[in-house]
């Protein structure tokens, strides 16, 4: 009986682990598991991104942006680390930059802000990626800035974001089009965050070179 009720136990326990691995939304399956550490072995530390896994930073409400070029895997680091969040409970929402101010942007069209705002206020981990990789926000919606910081100002300071981008500090006022606006939300998240600037060869250029290094087939 004590068997069939442990099993019953860690039965529950999966379904509610893959319950919440659902419903953050990844893009992908990456795990720190899957994760290639040996490319840059040197200057990305495996130990750092197992330790910010564990769960600590999001139970003290602390947040993370992880700074770099494009090509060193910082998507997949922020997915990995914030699946481990899923598998211990926590409830997390991972999005792009973009994709959440198209959704904000939408929800005032039609009225319902304050809902989406208050989703997005009570995830345990809101996992922001590619903020940066482009001006498509605030092409196509000028309020963009504005929408971002609401978010961030809706969880400060009890919930924790985490931010993936490549550009630094001093150039989030150019890309966010409103440099006061942008000092805010600079605050609001660096404010006691836990910050790690990635350096490295690109992964991503490397596959290229090495797919465009293959001979030609003989085939016909």
């Amino acid at each position: 009986m004590h068997c069939l009720i442990a099993d019953q136990a860690a039965g529950r326990r999966q379904r509610s682990a893959e319950r919440r691995i659902r419903d953050a939304r990844f893009r992908d399956n990456g795990t720190l598991e899957s994760f290639d550490w040996k490319f840059n072995e040197q200057t990305i530390d495996r130990g750092r991104m197992e330790e910010l896994a564990s769960g600590e930073f999001v139970r003290r409400g602390e947040n993370l942006v992880l700074v770099g070029q494009s090509g060193l895997g910082k998507s997949h680091l922020l997915q990995g680390i914030a699946r481990r969040h899923c598998l211990l409970g926590y409830r997390v929402r991972y999005i792009t930059s973009a994709e959440l101010v198209n959704d904000l942007a939408a929800s005032r069209a039609d009225a319902t802000f304050s809902r989406r705002l208050r989703y997005f206020g009570n995830f345990d981990l809101l996992a922001i990626d590619e903020f940066g990789f482009e001006k498509l926000e605030r092409m196509d919606h000028p309020q963009a800035a504005n929408l971002l910081y609401k978010v961030i100002e809706a969880r400060y300071p009890r919930r924790s974001t985490a931010l993936v981008t490549n550009i630094d500090f001093d150039a989030w006022g150019d890309y966010l089009g409103d440099p006061p606006l942008a000092m805010a939300f600079l605050d609001r998240v660096v404010d006691g965050a836990i910050v790690l600037k990635l350096e490295g060869k690109s992964y991503r250029a490397h596959r290229a070179r090495r797919v465009d290094a293959k001979p030609p087939s003989n085939k016909k």
